[in-house]
């Protein structure tokens, strides 16, 4: 099932596309404070762009499990900016927010992607504001919200639980006039899934992108699960971070978050010629 007209689907033999994280938050999980200021986070994105990075995307509000919720006047003060200038620069961004606010303050600013970790479902707004901007949409699934999700996350079968649920949000857009060619998927691996659960969707992202027939966004950059398994710190799992992503790499995966852009676009150059 291809979309080849989609921006963002993978041809045979092409690279992923890469999406940089930046975190202009306090307290995200991996680099919380770094780029809290401005003109460093502006630096970074553009660094970012620079080693690889397709697009950058900006968020103000930490998602790690167990994260409290961002006024929304503070998450417009961290990010509005940064996606001013950096889309000013003509670097590509995304928005990483649950609302519709700072959706639409951010598209206006020049973002040219939303990527809501909600799948435009915390925000009751969030729907009609998507809609109105024109940009490209990331759906992404979830068990919970960051502060319960890691409490007990339970499926009787993780993959198939996660294809009808971005079904479900997927057809949901349609219906608001938000056209499929605008719309990218995410299994939101660490989100209410245990280390079984994740490898599980690793193992399946292929099933999972031809089960919708939209680009599949992954983001599995220095989570948990890799601590859990390597037994690595956060600051130190971008290596295991870049093995990991092949599996879904070698899927035909068409996006994956990363911290480390350069050393996972060495992992995107290798899986476009395996």
């Amino acid at each position: 099932m291809g979309v080849t007209h989609h921006r963002w689907w993978r041809q045979p033999g092409s690279e992923a596309a890469i999406m940089g994280v930046l975190n202009c938050t306090p307290d995200s999980f991996s680099d919380g404070g770094a780029y809290l200021a401005v003109e460093r986070a502006v630096a970074h994105g553009v660094a970012m762009a620079d080693a690889g990075a397709a697009i950058v995307d900006v968020g103000g509000e930490s998602s790690r499990p167990g994260a409290s919720a961002v006024a929304e006047e503070e998450e417009l003060a961290r990010v509005v900016p940064v996606v001013r200038r950096l889309a000013a620069a003509g670097i590509a961004v995304s928005i990483d927010t649950t609302k519709a606010e700072v959706m639409r303050q951010a598209v206006a600013a020049g973002a040219t992607m939303i990527n809501d970790i909600s799948a435009l479902t915390a925000d009751a707004a969030s729907m009609a504001v998507a809609a109105e901007s024109g940009v490209d949409i990331c759906l992404m699934h979830r068990q919970g919200d960051p502060a319960t999700m890691q409490l007990n996350p339970h499926y009787d079968d993780v993959t198939a639980e996660v294809i009808a649920y971005l079904q479900r949000r997927v057809e949901c857009c349609l219906a608001a006039g938000i056209a499929r060619a605008r719309l990218l998927v995410d299994p939101g691996i660490g989100f209410g899934k245990t280390v079984a659960h994740n490898l599980q969707l690793l193992r399946d992202c292929g099933r999972i992108r031809e089960a919708l027939g939209l680009p599949l966004l992954v983001g599995l950059s220095r989570k948990s699960f890799l601590g859990a398994i390597t037994g690595l710190a956060v600051d130190q799992r971008d290596v295991a971070s870049a093995l990991a992503v092949m599996v879904p790499l070698l899927q035909g995966v068409d996006v994956v978050r990363v911290h480390d852009v350069a050393l996972h676009r060495q992992a995107c150059q290798l899986a476009a010629v395996l």
